[in-house]
């Protein structure tokens, strides 16, 4: 089974009150789910049309582990305190052999 990657990237942080309890709250659920955090942070270099956003990479067993942490109620209630804290791109996808 192919691994399944959690990728999220920080346009704009909004309000780092709610980004701090949403991390708070998000870090478990997250590990609950099988969740296993590769990056997090600013890019060290951006080519290309990169650009300098922070960026988070978690790994899972599988795609469907991701999708079923994001959708989990722990998950739900960090997205609740987030809300309106930042403007993110999120997405789900499945690695390489």
């Amino acid at each position: 089974m192919k691994k399944g990657y959690w990728i999220a990237t920080y346009q704009k942080i909004l309000d780092g009150r709610k980004l701090e309890e949403y991390v708070t709250l998000a870090g478990p659920a997250i590990k609950e789910g099988g969740g296993r955090m590769l990056v997090r942070g600013m890019p060290a270099a951006t080519f290309e049309d990169g650009l300098s956003e922070r960026t988070v990479v978690i790994e899972f067993d599988s795609v469907d582990a991701a999708i079923k942490t994001h959708n989990s109620s722990s998950y739900k209630k960090a997205l609740k305190a987030l809300n309106g804290g930042a403007v993110r791109d999120l997405r789900i996808v499945e690695g390489t052999d």
